[in-house]
């Protein structure tokens, strides 16, 4: 799962950007990400699994963890990120249970997936062009009984405390009404309502929860990594909103991204990471 995750519909060229967040996101989240896998009302452990926008593996491995006996068909359009993901699958000794699809899931035919026991999309839904359609594709690939779990976030994480930085206060929540606004225009399905969706595609949804996410920076390793998924975050927050801040918030912003200066994020002791997740449970009847 991805807070940014793992997007099936990605046109962005800083794939190598996006896919080291997406390992922080994996690594700074593991324990919420094991939860939500944990909490996945299965009826049998499902022996065959389709991570729908994948990314870097985030959710394919979790499920690896929790579904042992299971195959996985990891699917995203990157070819540079599925790359990685079978680097960590022959690492973890799984190449022998994950099969890599690189498709564009918004296209009109999508290449033969199988039939799975188990769909998950995180963080990926609300990148389709038409995600009405794509409902209806998971509901007829899954075999009957089937369940499908699909996960989003509320929003992009928060990082800094209000009162930051000094000289501009506020201006984290100022970046991220800005980037909403981009987003509406651009990602107009981000932040839906799942359920109704699920129920019109044909599904029965079964069950729905969400989870808060406050991770403090309280030992050194993880301090060292919450710092590196905020400076990556919010380098790519800022390429979103360049264009919209006042000029005083985004230097005061780049003052933050400057590695070697001293209002240096990386130089804070204050960092967290807040958001939280939702995952609907839906199931394919008869």
């Amino acid at each position: 799962m991805t807070h940014a995750h793992t997007h099936t519909h990605t046109h962005d060229h800083d794939h190598h950007g996006e896919a080291e967040i997406l390992d922080l996101d994996a690594q700074v989240l593991a324990e919420h990400l094991t939860a939500l896998t944990g909490w996945l009302p299965v009826q049998a452990p499902p022996r065959r699994i389709v991570d729908l926008g994948c990314g870097t593996g985030t959710g394919t491995f979790a499920l690896l963890d929790r579904f042992p006996e299971a195959h996985i068909t990891a699917v995203d359009t990157s070819a540079a990120h599925l790359q990685r993901l079978r680097e960590k699958a022959c690492a973890r000794g799984a190449e022998g249970r994950v099969r890599t699809v690189q498709a564009d899931l918004d296209a009109a035919d999508w290449p033969d997936l199988g039939s799975p026991d188990l769909v998950w999309a995180s963080a990926s839904m609300h990148h389709m062009a038409d995600p009405d359609r794509a409902l209806k594709a998971v509901h007829d690939l899954l075999v009957p009984g089937g369940l499908f779990a699909v996960v989003e976030l509320s929003g992009f994480p928060r990082f800094l405390p209000g009162t930051a930085p000094e000289d501009r206060p506020g201006l984290e929540e100022r970046c991220h009404e800005a980037s909403d606004r981009f987003h509406a225009e651009h990602v107009p399905h981000r932040g839906a309502d799942w359920g109704p969706k699920l129920t019109g595609a044909g599904f029965t949804v079964e069950d729905e929860r969400s989870i808060t996410v406050d991770i403090g920076t309280t030992d050194g390793s993880r301090s060292e990594a919450v710092g590196a998924y905020a400076l990556g975050s919010l380098r790519r927050l800022r390429h979103s909103v360049a264009g919209t801040l006042v000029l005083e918030d985004l230097a005061a912003l780049d003052r933050l991204l400057d590695t070697e200066g001293p209002n240096s994020l990386l130089r804070r002791d204050d960092l967290a990471v807040r958001t939280e997740r939702t995952v609907w449970a839906a199931r394919r009847t008869g």
